[in-house]
């Protein structure tokens, strides 16, 4: 069964060529062939099925499908689905049960999508390779030796081996972006309170996002409007309207398009065939009309940096929740209660995780909170102001998404600092929160994929995506 957008699913579902159980067999049967490559956490068999049932009697009947009717998603793991196990890739939660939805998936749902099941990521999604997930690592789908990328590495995994039509992922640093670039994917994050976050399990607050990661940007612009919107539960959800993102989508031409291109996302080390690859798209654009505009964006190299000072400490604040007291895994080691929570903590968090907590813990402690962490807020609010002036010139930011093609499978797991540099274009974009996307472009000399990483304004995702499409390369 070839499925090239949801468009071409939709029309062959309301012209009874295809039911939605045959849809959803289809996906679980290759599911279940791809087990090996440990993509999902959970596979929701039997509620997938029982959901394509009813929707398909809700169509024989006459009622007015959803927007998305019939659409096979899966969801990271970190985000709340009722009744379902929500694990974070952690130990401390590898039996918890969530016990309400997210808001992300109860709009979903209303609009008829249908969940699949819960794909593997980092542990609570601090990583950018996937092999953090207490439940072992996923492998590249064009090189099972290499990583696909994280956190959201199972959300992207699964979409580019054809195991979902769409995957929810969260975005914290670039973890829907980056994942998308090594798997030859679009990876949306939209920006910071465009969508709620209610029913996601926190890392860093002020930063985290769900995003979209499809096959094309069709399919993100479609997931992206019914998610979108103020949220009651979620105050720092937005009011800004929601717009038409596939009509906004249409309106994009390459005849006039201003390109900023910053020198910084050109430095010497980048890999060569993904400035070779990068450059050549940008160079076809200017030929068929766009303009291509150098703009400075200084400091960059302090981006990484401040992020990691940002999100360590709102990591170490909204983990501190988990202690063995209330709910998840408690330790069978402990004499007393301190030692209790010492002990839950100890082992049921993965090395990267407390690496994090730690690092978090100090940049706030008394005597260093100003040195690093009020420091890093100050750097934050530059990077806001220069991103702003410099989109008030051109239309979109270009680059890379990744300084390198995806990485071997233990290459960099024992050098945090070096791992951390996966995300150095995509943390941008998070640090100030405006919308960002990875669009695929195509493979380097070895047949690894590289994205091109796209930076819009504010509130621009309909004009973001529609430039994105503009720029990928045929699937």
């Amino acid at each position: 069964m070839h499925l090239s957008s949801y468009e071409d699913l939709r029309l062959r579902l309301f012209s009874k060529q295809i039911t939605c159980e045959e849809v959803v067999r289809f996906y679980l049967e290759r599911i279940d062939r791809h087990k090996d490559d440990n993509i999902y956490i959970t596979v929701f068999h039997e509620q997938a099925l029982e959901r394509a049932r009813i929707l398909d009697r809700k169509l024989r009947e006459g009622e007015n499908p959803g927007k998305l009717f019939g659409l096979p998603m899966a969801i990271k793991d970190n985000i709340s689905m009722k009744g379902g196990r929500l694990t974070c890739a952690s130990k401390i939660l590898e039996n918890y049960e969530s016990v309400y939805d997210a808001t992300a998936v109860t709009r979903l749902e209303q609009e008829d999508a249908v969940f699949l099941g819960k794909t593997n990521m980092d542990e609570f999604a601090m990583g950018s390779s996937n092999e953090n997930s207490a439940f072992g690592n996923v492998p590249n789908p064009f090189d099972k030796n290499r990583v696909p990328g994280g956190s959201s590495g199972g959300s992207a995994a699964a979409v580019a081996n054809g195991l979902a039509m769409v995957a929810l992922g969260s975005d914290t640093g670039g973890s829907v972006r980056q994942p998308a670039g090594f798997c030859d994917i679009v990876g949306l994050k939209p920006t910071y309170g465009r969508i709620s976050r209610y029913g996601l399990v926190a890392f860093a607050s002020s930063f985290d996002q769900i995003g979209v990661l499809a096959r094309n940007c069709d399919d993100a612009a479609l997931v992206l409007a019914v998610m979108a919107g103020k949220d009651v539960h979620d105050a720092t959800s937005s009011y800004h309207a929601v717009t038409d993102y596939t009509a906004e989508m249409a309106t994009v031409s390459v005849e006039g398009l201003k390109i900023g291109v910053p020198k910084e996302y050109f430095p010497e080390s980048l890999n060569s065939d993904v400035a070779r690859i990068v450059k050549g798209k940008l160079y076809e654009l200017r030929d068929k009309g766009a303009e291509l505009v150098d703009i400075h964006l200084p400091d960059s190299e302090y981006a990484i940096a401040s992020y990691y000072i940002l999100v360590t400490a709102e990591a170490s604040s909204n983990l501190a929740r988990f202690d063995g007291a209330r709910y998840g895994y408690r330790s069978e080691h402990s004499e007393d209660l301190s030692a209790m929570y010492v002990n839950s903590r100890t082992e049921g968090f993965g090395r990267e995780v407390k690496r994090r907590i730690m690092l978090g813990t100090y940049v706030l402690s008394a005597g260093y909170y100003d040195t690093y962490y009020k420091k890093a807020q100050q750097v934050r609010r530059v990077f806001q102001d220069r991103y702003r002036e410099a989109l008030a010139k051109v239309d979109v930011i270009a680059g890379p998404t990744s300084p390198f093609p995806p990485f071997g499978i233990g290459d960099k797991i024992e050098n945090p600092l070096e791992m951390y540099l996966a995300d150095v274009f995509t943390v941008p974009a998070s640090i100030v929160g405006m919308p960002a996307v990875s669009v695929p472009l195509g493979f380097d000399s070895i047949n690894l994929p590289v994205g091109m990483h796209l930076i819009c304004n504010f509130f621009e995702e309909g004009k973001l995506l529609g430039i994105a499409k503009k720029m990928q390369h045929s699937l």
